[in-house]
């Protein structure tokens, strides 16, 4: 049979102080590098998306400005039909050679500089991986 004495309550008091220590020593730091860590990369992640978004605008404002080119370049044909065949086809092989070169040119830019931030945040993620897994075990890799 089953008596129960001083030592039940005990335990009970031992177990809930044990409880109460284990959460103020371990599991608050834990659950706190934890929020660290995930704000950290919801921050770089937002910062992606950012320049994913800025990347997008300025392709669209550089389709915009191809656009507007074509449009001018169009009018300026209609005049120069009037004036001399040979002027109008020299003039819109400088045109179109000019489009292409700086299309060219802003891709190449866009992407040297996208790549350049992912690099960037990329590095930055695995020296933040790696911190927040030394605190979390407590050693030095």
């Amino acid at each position: 049979m089953i008596k129960v004495d001083v030592s039940v309550f005990m335990q009970i008091a031992n177990f809930l102080f044990l409880i109460w220590a284990l959460n103020i020593v371990l599991y608050k730091p834990i659950r706190k590098v934890l929020l660290e860590r995930k704000e950290k990369v919801e921050g770089l992640e937002q910062g992606i998306e950012n320049l994913n978004i800025n990347a997008q605008e300025k392709e669209d404002a550089f389709t915009s400005g191809i656009k507007d080119a074509r449009s001018k370049g169009q009018i300026e044909k209609e005049l120069l039909l009037s004036a001399a065949q040979n002027e109008e086809k020299q003039l819109l092989e400088k045109i179109n050679k000019k489009a292409q070169d700086d299309l060219a040119q802003m891709r190449d830019k866009i992407a040297t500089e996208a790549e350049n931030v992912r690099i960037s945040l990329q590095n930055e993620v695995d020296v933040f991986a790696n911190a927040i897994g030394q605190k979390i075990l407590g050693r030095v890799f």
